[in-house]
């Protein structure tokens, strides 16, 4: 088939396919060493087509490469499912953006508690992390603590410390209330002391839990109050509840006191 035959067949245009030709991509089945004129053979539609859906999914030349010309399905198949993985993970953080992007554009109005709590016994495990290792040591943390505290006097919360978001590493406590905290593994007995609180409930998922944050922040500066400590992160309803998105429920409260006057 002459290219232009081959091009109505597969749906992919000339300029694609000199441009595949080019990368090594696919070779014509013959090229006329006198006019360059590129003639591919039936067989090749399949190829042409598979490397269309690869680019299609914005896979890496060297990578599109790779697939074809490895012997072993299992590697060829590899190769895609990584590139297939970092896909999702690029399309959670643009649905996440996006949602941020529209509340932030059609705010509502921010109902903000102040509230006084007493100091409170926990179990809890704490690390310093990075930002982008936090929820997989939430998940491991929250494993540890649900063997060592089978029966929890209520919700699981976070204390985060500021640096985590300022410079990317900081403190971050994972803990269950508990009247009798066991040590064991990482597992260790802490007190959360007693505070005054500003509180915003997040409603959802947490895909525009930075939005709120941002809320609570500005709504403590308008306010005049000062932050006296980490962010506190109460998790009333959430994915270990319900998969039910809409019915979750998060508290972030900032531990404040009033700035005087004088």
């Amino acid at each position: 088939m002459g290219i232009g035959e081959f091009a109505g067949v597969t749906h992919l245009s000339i300029r694609t396919l000199r441009r595949y030709h080019d990368a090594g991509l696919l070779e014509p089945a013959r090229v006329d060493p006198v006019t360059g004129y590129r003639s591919y053979a039936p067989e090749q539609v399949p190829t042409a087509q598979v490397i269309h859906q690869l680019r299609a999914l914005d896979l890496p030349l060297d990578d599109v490469r790779a697939v074809l010309t490895s012997p072993d399905p299992a590697v060829r198949a590899a190769r895609v499912a990584e590139h297939l993985d970092r896909l999702q993970a690029q399309l959670a953080r643009t649905t996440a953006a996006v949602a941020s992007l529209q509340r932030l554009l059609d705010p509502g109005p921010v109902e903000v508690e102040l509230r006084s709590v007493p100091a409170t016994t926990v179990a809890a495990v704490a690390a310093d992390v990075d930002l982008a290792d936090v929820l997989v040591f939430y998940a491991g943390a929250m494993a540890e603590l649900d063997a060592a505290v089978p029966a929890p006097a209520g919700p699981p919360g976070v204390l985060v410390d500021d640096a985590l978001f300022t410079v990317g590493r900081g403190q971050l406590v994972v803990h269950v209330p508990a009247d009798r905290a066991p040590t064991t593994g990482r597992v260790r007995p802490r007190e959360v002391p007693a505070a005054d609180l500003a509180v915003r409930t997040h409603v959802g998922d947490h895909d525009t839990i930075d939005v709120t944050y941002g809320e609570l922040g500005r709504w403590v500066a308008e306010h005049a109050l000062a932050v006296d400590g980490p962010v506190r992160e109460t998790h009333l309803v959430g994915p270990r509840d319900t998969p039910d998105t809409a019915a979750w429920r998060t508290e972030i409260a900032r531990p404040v006191f009033r700035v005087s006057a004088g």
